[in-house]
């Protein structure tokens, strides 16, 4: 049979019809997500399972951090060991400004129950006084975490307290915080605290107070699991926040913030973060 011209015709104008139901029908491929705006200078986002870099903005800058260090400080604790044990608080860790539990010299307390504190409250005589009871002194402890964020990864970071207070020398990056930030993540204990909104404490000579915690977006987002906030005039506004939404994980870090969008920007960052 020959296939005349018009015959063709046909057939091609069939099979483009064809064609464009069977697209119809093919689902569409989904837009990626948009990146979110972050003002700070500095900013980076993680999956806290893998590790892997979801978003950055200028990760590698070397920065104080604040008292978001606490997060290395307790994760040197919980590797020790002896959370149970007891400490006495010394005359020298009392001297600190300005968030401070209000600790006096001779008193004793469980080593956990102080990193609670620490962690919820943000209290820098706390930090003081479990690095001091760690290592001798609070600059051996610097040493100390200073050794632990080398063996995570962290080539920018150099600590000198406990604490995050401002000190010659001090310094991090988002990137070197992620990776510690990761680290506490994977200690229970840590992961435990960190999301308590509240925590009543007993001092020593019976008094009882109820610790509220510093990170507001615990309050804004049931999805949002801790970790820890920071401020200095030097470091600016700091805050590393951890997500969860089925099996994702996530730690938004924003180091520098000079905006009171920063609770916004980190709650975008995690939200970014469940879709890349």
């Amino acid at each position: 049979m020959i296939e005349t011209s018009h015959t063709r015709r046909q057939f091609l104008s069939r099979l483009a019809t064809t064609s464009m139901g069977l697209g119809l029908l093919m689902p569409r491929a989904e837009a990626a997500p948009t990146p979110p705006r972050v003002t700070a200078p500095s900013a980076i986002l993680i999956d806290a399972r893998t590790g892997r870099v979801l978003f950055e903005k200028n990760a590698d800058a070397v920065r104080p951090i604040a008292s978001t260090q606490k997060l290395l400080t307790a994760l040197l604790l919980c590797e020790r060991g002896d959370l149970r044990g007891r400490l006495v608080v010394q005359p020298s860790d009392t001297t600190v400004e300005p968030t401070k539990l209000g600790l006096r010299a001779d008193q004793s307390y469980g080593r956990g129950y102080l990193m609670q504190a620490m962690l919820v409250k943000s209290c820098n005589d706390v930090a003081r006084a479990l690095g001091r009871d760690y290592a001798g002194s609070e600059a051996r402890f610097g040493e100390a975490m200073t050794e632990r964020a080398e063996r995570l990864g962290c080539r920018q970071s150099r600590f000198m307290n406990a604490s995050g207070l401002p000190a010659a020398g001090q310094r991090s990056s988002a990137r070197d915080l992620a990776k510690i930030a990761r680290a506490a993540y994977g200690v229970p204990t840590i992961r435990q605290i960190v999301r308590l909104e509240t925590l009543p404490f007993k001092y020593a000579d019976g008094r009882q107070i109820v610790l509220q915690t510093t990170n507001r977006l615990m309050k804004r987002c049931p999805y949002v699991t801790g970790m820890k906030t920071g401020y200095t005039h030097a470091a600016g506004k700091c805050l590393v926040s951890s997500g969860a939404s089925g099996d994702r994980h996530v730690i938004a870090i924003i180091l520098g913030s000079s905006s009171k969008f920063i609770w916004d920007e980190s709650k975008a960052m995690i939200d970014y973060g469940f879709k890349a």
